[in-house]
């Protein structure tokens, strides 16, 4: 049953519905009038395009599927399967934006990722509360997106697991100058994996170049970055892409160098979504073609003499 929900003016200035296309942004919106009181619905593109598009034929499942990636790269919604093998979905942000007068319960399943410690005993602050939820499986959080129950940010989280004896920390010294400008990739490993915790350690950068031992492909160098691939992409595009094409390219770009793909196959298949103009999306279906495309087979064919010498060799043989 669809409801009646809360749209604030900073909506329409968010740098994180800026990165997803104007039909993305209509299907997030359209989420928060189908979603329960907890900010949960069913994760089924046929569903949501019956419900929100059934007036625009023309944007099938196919194209709402197309949104929800979109909508969960850009941490706006986070996608999960539940124990009963079905597909949700949440926004992640529903209980900074969505006050709900009498909330009723939730008969969907929580998210493994956000609702993993609702039941805390003696813990009922929200700060308390995202202390222990693990993330690690999650990713693609933007680090300065507030936690979906109102909690801290990423930095101010993992400084409280390092300093968990002496009890709940805000504002810590220091934690609003350490930022992460780019976005994890969907299933990547925390941050706090390849930076130990602990006091005057500085900011933790993670190389966007770097990529971990293993993989599909040849190990990308250190000096090839994803920011660099898109600003090649961009300098040989005639006129310069919107900036949330550019966005999401460069989200898939990471993914691509974090799974050890070699930089010339995802030039070769920037290449590809250059002249195609296809959407971002896409960009691993055109980097696995440039990578596994079959040479075009050599076909012998048997000579034939002509039928008109005389036209053939010009009566000169």
């Amino acid at each position: 049953m669809a409801r009646i929900r809360t749209i604030k003016p900073e909506a329409f200035v968010s740098e994180s519905l800026a990165a997803v296309t104007l039909t993305a942004e209509r299907t997030f919106f359209g989420l928060l009038t189908q979603a329960d009181d907890q900010g949960r619905y069913r994760d089924h593109a046929a569903i949501i395009a019956g419900q929100l598009w059934v007036l625009r034929p023309e944007h099938t499942p196919a194209e709402v599927e197309k949104d929800l990636a979109q909508l969960s790269d850009a941490g706006l919604i986070c996608r999960y399967k539940a124990p009963d093998e079905r597909r949700y979905l949440h926004v992640v942000t529903w209980h900074k934006h969505q006050k709900i007068n009498r909330a009723g319960k939730s008969r969907i399943p929580g998210c493994p990722h956000h609702d993993a410690t609702t039941a805390a005993p003696d813990r009922t602050d929200a700060v308390a509360a995202t202390e222990a939820v693990p993330t690690a499986s999650h990713g693609a959080v933007p680090a300065q997106a507030p936690n979906p129950h109102g909690g801290r940010s990423e930095e101010a989280r993992d400084t409280s697991e390092s300093s968990a004896s002496s009890g709940p920390v805000s504002n810590a010294a220091g934690q609003a100058a350490v930022s992460e400008p780019y976005r994890k990739p969907h299933g990547g490993d925390r941050e706090a994996s390849v930076a130990p915790h602990g006091p005057d350690l500085g900011p933790r950068i993670v190389d966007l170049g770097s990529t971990p031992s293993g993989g599909a492909g040849a190990h990308a160098p250190d000096t090839v970055s994803a920011n660099q691939l898109i600003a090649e992409y961009t300098a040989a595009c005639p006129h310069r892409p919107p900036q949330g094409v550019l966005g999401h390219l460069g989200r898939e770009v990471r993914k691509l160098l974090a799974e050890g793909i070699d930089p010339d196959h995802i030039r070769a298949g920037l290449a590809r979504h250059r002249a195609k103009g296809l959407h971002p999306s896409v960009l691993p279906s055109l980097v696995h073609e440039a990578m596994n495309a079959a040479p075009t087979p050599v076909v012998h064919r048997a000579w034939i003499n002509p039928a008109d010498v005389e036209a053939a060799y010009g009566e000169e043989l």
